[in-house]
């Protein structure tokens, strides 16, 4: 008799909600990005206030970094993740060696967020709301995947480590809350008001 292996159906879950949420900012961004490049010195549909606004920072040399515009990342990074989904609520199975990539690209983007984060509140000093869009699934997106990898034995071949990776995937939800609240913590210490902001541009 044979154990049927996990499927991970939340983990796949949320790599599809994920992808499309992160999809679908890094498109608005492209439109708005045209937008910019049709009508010089006009003012896109997310400009809210002079803190909050897509406009320096898609006009920033921190928003073309690799020489195009950072959305174009988005809109072909996303499209790989929700393909990982896809495939893990189906139940397919990937070489450790596949996941590891899979976790490096993660990383890999996960790094480079906090790094336009960074940017974006000590040497831009503006709060981009599509970009922080992309922020809210990614920070998520690479915590729920590092446990996921101890879990499924891609990082470890430990049994107990991956037992214990398991029990916490449900604090995966917490830890994202703690990583918001640092970067809130963040913008409120260099005198943006994110709070404030994101209040006002909702109600």
């Amino acid at each position: 008799m044979t154990t049927q292996r996990p499927r991970y159906l939340g983990y796949g879950i949320w790599l599809i909600v994920a992808a499309v949420l992160g999809w679908w900012a890094a498109f608005q961004l492209t439109l708005e990005k045209i937008f910019l490049l049709e009508n010089p010195g006009e003012q896109t549909s997310c400009y809210v206030s002079v803190m909050l606004q897509c406009d320096k920072n898609l006009g920033s040399w921190q928003g073309e970094v690799f020489g195009f515009s950072n959305p174009i990342l988005g809109l072909t990074g996303w499209m790989a993740v929700l393909v990982m989904g896809v495939a893990v609520v189906a139940g397919v199975r990937f070489p450790r060696w596949f996941w590891a990539l899979f976790g490096v690209g993660i990383t890999g983007a996960f790094v480079f967020v906090c790094w336009l984060i960074f940017q974006s509140i000590y040497s831009l000093s503006v709060l981009c709301p599509w970009c922080m869009a992309t922020w809210a699934v990614t920070i998520p997106t690479f915590i729920a995947t590092v446990v996921h990898l101890l879990r499924n034995g891609t990082l470890t071949t430990s049994s107990r480590v991956r037992q214990s990776a398991g029990r916490l995937m449900a604090w995966v939800p917490l830890m994202t809350i703690v990583a918001y609240a640092i970067v809130v913590a963040m913008a409120q210490l260099a005198g943006l008001d994110l709070l404030g902001e994101v209040a006002g541009m909702l109600f």
